[in-house]
């Protein structure tokens, strides 16, 4: 069992799942989250590929999805020390905020409230670099990364950087990333080919080939199991 809903933390949402049988492949989105499971909290890198979530049949998963981006900032960690990996939060921020959450969790209950009361308080120690949102938009248009750094006042090699820190990858994989996941948006109201062209995919074969290279999957199958 499966739901979310928008969190009060601007950008986020907050996720529930019950695991009904045992692992499951998540796919790349861009994002990072703050997942409270088994009395811990773990941080979610960013994902290139499809990375195995090893759980157990009854498992009990609460999730802060923050959009690509966001959590570096928060945590004071580069995206790519994360990527493609769950690391306890403890690893991560050494600070006293790891074990007030956890206390809080404990004490009060509700893991949502608890992450996203968690996330805003670190915002407000936190200094996000406003390039990043300004990024992640023109690579969502499909901007050429050279027109992106002359935007954003970088060369193409400090935007690279700039990328791997923030997001975990450069940012060609993640405009790439972002178009996929467009599609998958856009072919619940159109057909796979009018999604595509939309989503900024040459044509229908290219999105299909970007669905196996990014997730293992068809894109018709990504779509049946989202």
């Amino acid at each position: 069992m499966y739901s979310e809903r928008s969190s009060t933390f601007a950008g986020a949402v907050v996720w529930e799942k019950t695991a009904a049988d045992g692992d499951g492949a998540i796919l790349p989105d861009g994002c990072m989250d703050l997942i409270w499971m088994n009395g811990d909290v773990v941080v979610a890198g960013p994902d290139s590929r499809p990375y195995i979530a090893r759980t157990r049949p009854g498992d009990h998963l609460v999730g802060l999805r923050c959009a690509p981006g966001t959590l570096p900032a928060l945590l004071g960690t580069p995206a790519e020390a994360l990527a493609n990996a769950r690391v306890p939060l403890a690893d991560v921020l050494y600070d006293d905020d790891t074990a007030r959450l956890l206390s809080s969790i404990a004490e009060h209950g509700d893991p949502a409230t608890q992450l996203e009361k968690f996330a805003a308080r670190r915002r407000l120690i936190a200094r996000p670099d406003r390039r990043i949102a300004v990024t992640v938009s023109l690579l969502a248009r499909q901007c050429p990364v050279r027109e992106v750094a002359d935007r954003v006042g970088m060369s193409e090699r400090q935007l690279h950087r700039l990328c791997r820190r923030e997001f975990g990858y450069g940012p060609k994989v993640l405009a790439r990333i972002l178009r996929l996941q467009r599609a998958m948006e856009l072919v619940g109201s159109m057909s796979a080919a009018e999604a595509a062209s939309l989503a900024g995919f040459a044509d229908q074969a290219h999105l299909i080939r970007e669905s196996n290279e990014l997730t293992g999957r068809s894109f018709g199958r990504l779509v049946t199991s989202s």
